[in-house]
């Protein structure tokens, strides 16, 4: 693919090696972006200085939400060198919201390729401080210029990167969530098995009441009986339920998790009975309150795992494994982390080298 490269004249200072990264809040000098119309398919490939854009007003992503995203991170070696964590999943993952949203998908080849050559071009930007990556935003959306609603026409495809440290203030400290019961994320036939902006925005309220109460995200509850385990608001969800691994299977309503995929692989292997079932709020408080529920995590890109200390459900709160991290979740981090960052050897084949 031929992706034409303008470089910023005066390049950024990069943070200091003791900065406060935060988790995206400083980003890279340049960005990728190319358009596609019904007429020429994806076309005028660039590398252009970091920026606005500029979008028509009647912009179908404005009026209709046509937007996708995906978030995936490159990792420093400790040899210098950088590499990502299974970028084909995200791709596929990303052409598969794509269909679901009527926008136009990207073959895979040309994904891979337009990604690794815009890692190449701000690898230096890849932090080298421990627990530190650069986060990666690819991101699609709708950019017909007209007000009728109907399939995509045009689109623009973007990628924007940015050195991230820890997404959660408090690292890989046990967090606290809350069960949702009023607002619902997704249902079945809906868009929540795809990476797309609406599902977050519909999120945001519970989210807020959530903070409001000293809870870091909710807990989903599916949206026709009101009764099964979903997703975390940033994060698929497992436990540890008298020695089993359970998760929420993937019923068309929660998202299809690279980091969910990565953990369910890990205790499989290594001998969990994993069981990806329907998981009710009611089996879960009463695993609660009577101590068969030994571990929670979230896990996703952006956190990779993170323990979960306490649940608050009606106006009660329980706490899990005394507050404290589980060793199967701590296990998990150090193992997907050593694997991503290359402190531990790759069996699986999951890290993609940058050059």
């Amino acid at each position: 693919m031929n992706i034409n490269v303008t470089n910023i004249t005066t390049p950024s200072a990069k943070p200091a090696k003791d900065a406060a990264l935060g988790f995206g809040k400083i980003f890279t000098d340049h960005m990728f972006q190319m358009e596609y119309s019904k007429e020429q398919g994806w076309h005028d490939a660039r590398i252009i200085p970091f920026g606005k854009i500029e979008i028509h007003p009647a912009s179908t992503v404005l009026h209709y939400g046509s937007e996708i995203f995906e978030g995936l991170k490159a990792y420093r070696k400790a040899d210098g060198s950088v590499q990502l964590f299974r970028p084909l999943e995200n791709i596929r993952r990303m052409n598969r919201s794509a269909e679901r949203m009527c926008l136009p998908t990207i073959p895979e080849e040309d994904a891979l390729e337009i990604l690794t050559k815009f890692i190449e071009h701000e690898k230096d930007w890849v932090p080298s401080e421990p627990g530190t990556s650069l986060y990666i935003r690819p991101f699609m959306f709708g950019n017909d210029e007209s007000l009728g609603v109907h399939a995509v026409h045009n689109a623009t495809f973007m990628i924007i990167t940015s050195p991230v440290g820890s997404y959660y203030p408090e690292g890989i400290n046990p967090v606290k969530i809350m069960i949702e019961s009023e607002d619902v994320r997704a249902v079945r036939g809906g868009t929540g098995e795809a990476k797309c902006g609406g599902n977050y925005a519909a999120s945001n309220r519970a989210g807020e009441r959530a903070a409001q109460q000293g809870y870091s995200q909710v807990l989903w509850l599916d949206g026709v009986e009101r009764k099964y385990i979903e997703e975390v608001g940033a994060m698929n969800v497992m436990f540890k339920i008298a020695g089993e691994i359970v998760t929420p299977k993937l019923v068309g309503s929660i998202l299809p998790g690279i980091t969910r995929k990565s953990c369910l692989e890990l205790l499989r292997d290594e001998g969990y009975t994993v069981n990806e079932r329907l998981l009710s709020v009611d089996e879960l408080i009463a695993a609660l309150e009577n101590g068969t529920l030994e571990e929670a995590w979230g896990c996703g890109t952006a956190a990779v795992v993170s323990p979960i200390g306490e649940l608050a459900y009606n106006g009660k709160k329980y706490t899990i494994n005394n507050g404290q991290i589980g060793t199967v979740t701590q296990h998990l981090y150090d193992t997907l982390t050593g694997i991503q960052w290359g402190v531990l050897e790759d069996s699986y084949g999951w890290t993609y080298p940058i050059k």
